[in-house]
């Protein structure tokens, strides 16, 4: 990837946009990077690509979810409900 001095940035406007087209350029502070400019197709393609991720990092946490997770039976489901009526009632 190219860069440019902050600085030199209105004297070479044309070349760092066009350098853009291609990669994204780096802007620089001293040694230091401090902007990236890229191209409008560029900067749409990461936002997809990071949806994408965030898509399948949320996949992976619902899997992991499931995984960890279990169901019980109806009749289980049923016996428990009844236990803590019973409770409830015994409290009264």
């Amino acid at each position: 990837m190219q860069s440019y001095p902050l600085k030199e940035i209105r004297d070479r406007q044309q070349e760092l946009l066009e350098q853009a087209e291609v990669e994204p350029v780096f802007l620089t502070e001293g040694t230091q990077p401090k902007y990236v400019v890229l191209s409008a197709q560029d900067c749409q393609q990461l936002i997809v690509q990071l949806s994408n991720l965030e898509e399948i990092a949320l996949g992976q946490l619902a899997e992991t979810a499931l995984n960890n997770s279990f169901m019980v039976g109806s009749e289980t489901f049923m016996a428990e409900l009844q236990r803590l009526a019973a409770i409830e009632n015994y409290n009264r």
